[in-house]
């Protein structure tokens, strides 16, 4: 419990303007998230805005000295869960992309990602998205202090099986402040009233991987690239909130 640091008003407040950039630089992707562009050029677009800002991009650099991540965004396409590299690809119609944004300013991270449609979607595509924010939701609507990490996993779980979706369980939230990743870990699945009791003041994410098919992941040999065993589509939402006595408010907005 003691490596958990509860986060002051005015790291909160700091963390809120990290947070806030996160916002601002996916909704300034937005518009160039359409068929022909390609993942580098996305993660051109984000680093040029978060350096305009004063801040920097967390991803870049990240990771083990001999394979660091080399990019701003995390750009995962269809059957890519999570990590994927930008490169030449090209977007498609039809594709749905994953972006993850993290940001480091004035010595604290925000951290969040989207998944965007590219033109129209298969409608079961458009299920596993809309089924993926609402799990994030739902992960969130418990959350208060008091509550326990089990039952956002629970919540998670519930709501995407229900839909016959199926959730990963290898990547996790995780708690955020001055490192990208602290304590607490934040599981996608769980059972109600157990796990670690939330306090006020703790700041973490919860980011939700669903799969429209089995929840199996497989490694690329790139080291970072995480993707669906039987290549079907997986979606992904994620916020960073702070814990308060009655609820949460996300960082992220």
């Amino acid at each position: 419990m003691s490596r958990i640091s509860l986060k002051s008003a005015r790291e909160i407040e700091i963390m809120r303007r990290a947070g806030g950039l996160v916002a601002e630089t996916f909704r300034v992707l937005e518009p160039h998230v359409k068929a022909g562009v390609t993942l580098r050029e996305l993660d051109k677009i984000a680093e040029e805005h978060i350096r305009k800002a004063g801040a920097l991009p967390a991803y870049l650099g990240y990771g083990p000295k001999n394979n660091p991540f080399p990019g701003t965004i995390c750009a995962s396409v269809n059957e890519v869960i999570c990590h994927g590299i930008p490169d030449d690809r090209e977007l498609k119609e039809g594709d749905i992309i994953g972006v993850d944004i993290g940001v480091l300013l004035n010595g604290y991270y925000g951290d969040a990602c989207y998944t965007y449609t590219v033109g129209q979607v298969q409608p079961d595509v458009q299920k596993l998205v809309d089924t993926t924010r609402d799990a994030l939701q739902a992960g969130l609507d418990t959350v208060r202090a008091g509550s326990r990490v089990g039952d956002i996993g629970y919540a998670i779980q519930t709501l995407a099986e229900g839909r016959g979706l199926s959730v990963v369980e290898e990547y996790t939230g995780h708690g955020v402040g001055k490192r990208l990743h602290e304590d607490p870990t934040i599981w996608h699945k769980g059972v109600r009233y157990t796990g670690l009791k939330l306090q006020a003041g703790m700041v973490f994410t919860i980011e939700p991987m669903i799969n429209l098919g089995r929840s199996e992941t497989r490694l690329m040999p790139d080291g970072w690239t995480v993707i669906t065993a039987d290549k079907k589509p997986s979606a992904q939402f994620e916020h960073t909130l702070v814990v308060t006595p009655k609820g949460y408010d996300i960082l992220t907005l």
